[in-house]
């Protein structure tokens, strides 16, 4: 270990200088759904495969005396499917496959949250694991107050009921979701008596560590570290090889606080919402010749695992490509080198010089009141961008072929009723968004490149 701690911190280093001067110089332009990624065919490089080890798995130590899987299991996007009527329903099958199988090859860290997959997420995880000892696995789910009512009842009422849901009578990790700023975390959780009661329920035994989710600014940041008066057990925040030298705080700047105060993190986001899986091709070629039979999402994991005050990193594995592919590259850790993470701030500065909109799919931001699909309208524009088969100039030879694409592509994507075109620009969308994307703009841009797109103009 002690190797790999040495190398590690070089490579922090290296990495650190090279993205900062890079990126100095870089000119950027209520209930959550599940939903099958997008990403399914490039998230694994094509080659891999081979035996997924069982008994190899990286596990991280917390000072509760947990053993904790460095691969965490992200309950928020599983596997749907049409029911009798037509509507999407969780695919409880497939939920318990992917379950199972990921207990067998050593996950035991499952992430939920009352509000995911439109309030089912929980229902569906404890069905799954209920089917397992309680000794094989940790759960970890959230207090979820964060629209409309505050009051203590409530408060209350959600932790009983994510107790009943995922059929347990404790719970190994409870977060305050979401923090974004004082004045609400006081309304949410200090003037309604909530954190005293779940407080309470830590001294009893039915919560083991109490932590939060976090995405405010960093003067909030250092609010709850060293003001908010409560010994915090863990923390979990948005962490990847882009996010470690930009934001307000800094990824980098949230990791250094928690180390020095001995708090573990827990890695939410390492693939920024999928798009660390299907980057441009210029960023993809850079990681595909240095290593061709590794995944290009393997890169992102192996980042935020080669820090080793990182308890575990979470990963919404819709598909079992996906899962097997996460267990390999945990089974065991192969750490970073330095030359790796030079090699990884060359990628990030080359992705932020892409006018990509940084969505990550959490649908914190719906539902629009204006019927917009906010998430999917982003999805399609970055996708086609990262493709490179965005439709440039129609004095190129493929611009007629890719203006047709574009446009039939998102009318498949995103119902005509639901684009961007339909934005009145009110905003109450905006204040829920944990990435601050400021959306009314970027409806408002992605809108007016599709309609010269439609006219046929110059992009």
């Amino acid at each position: 270990m002690k190797e790999h701690k040495d190398g590690c911190d070089a490579g922090r280093r290296a990495f650190l200088k090279r993205l900062g001067a890079g990126a100095a110089v870089v000119a950027s332009s209520s209930l959550v759904g599940c939903k099958d990624s997008s990403a399914k065919v490039k998230y694994v490089a094509e080659g891999v495969g081979g035996d997924v080890p069982k008994d190899k798995m990286e596990y991280r130590k917390h000072p509760c005396g947990d053993s904790v899987s460095l691969l965490g299991y992200g309950m928020m996007r599983l596997p749907m499917k049409k029911d009798d009527s037509g509507a999407d329903v969780i695919d409880q099958e497939r939920v318990n496959e992917l379950v199972d199988y990921a207990i067998e090859h050593g996950v035991n860290y499952f992430d939920t949250a009352p509000v995911y997959c439109r309030g089912k997420s929980e229902q569906a995880t404890g069905i799954a694991l209920s089917r397992h000892p309680r000794n094989k696995y940790f759960i970890a789910t959230k207090l979820s107050n964060m629209r409309g009512n505050n009051t203590l009842e409530f408060g209350k009422e959600m932790f009983n009921n994510s107790l009943k849901e995922l059929q347990v009578d404790y719970i190994d990790y409870l977060l305050l979701h979401n923090l974004g700023n004082l004045d609400a975390y006081k309304k949410r959780f200090i003037d309604n008596g909530l954190l005293d009661y779940l407080l309470e329920q830590k001294k009893k035994g039915v919560i083991r560590n109490l932590g939060w989710s976090f995405h405010g600014s960093k003067e909030f940041f250092d609010y709850m570290l060293d003001e908010a008066g409560v010994k915090w057990d863990f923390i979990q925040i948005q962490m990847n090889y882009v996010d470690w030298e930009r934001g307000n705080p800094t990824a980098e700047y949230m990791y250094k606080r928690l180390t020095e105060k001995g708090i573990p993190v827990v890695i939410m986001e390492p693939l920024l919402g999928g798009s660390l899986a299907t980057m441009n091709y210029q960023a993809m070629a850079l990681l595909k010749e240095r290593a061709p039979e590794a995944s290009v999402a393997s890169w992102a994991f192996r980042f935020v695992g080669s820090f080793d005050n990182v308890l575990t990193a979470l990963s919404g594995m819709t598909y079992m490509e996906h899962l097997q592919d996460n267990i390999r590259t945990y089974s065991p850790l192969r750490w970073l080198s330095d030359e790796e993470f030079a090699l990884l701030s060359d990628v990030a500065r080359r992705k932020m010089s892409f006018r990509n909109v940084d969505c990550t799919d959490c649908k914190y931001c719906m539902p629009c009141p204006y019927g917009l699909d906010i998430p999917s309208i982003f999805k399609h524009y970055n996708r086609c961008l990262n493709e490179g088969t965005m439709p440039q100039n129609e004095l190129d030879e493929d611009y007629r072929e890719q203006r047709r694409a574009f446009l039939i592509g998102l009318d498949r994507t995103v119902p005509r009723m639901r684009q961007a075109d339909k934005c009145v620009g009110c905003r109450e969308c905006e204040p829920h968004c944990p990435q601050k994307i400021k959306i009314a703009r970027e409806m408002r841009r992605i809108d007016e490149f599709v309609q010269t797109v439609k006219g046929d103009g110059l992009i």
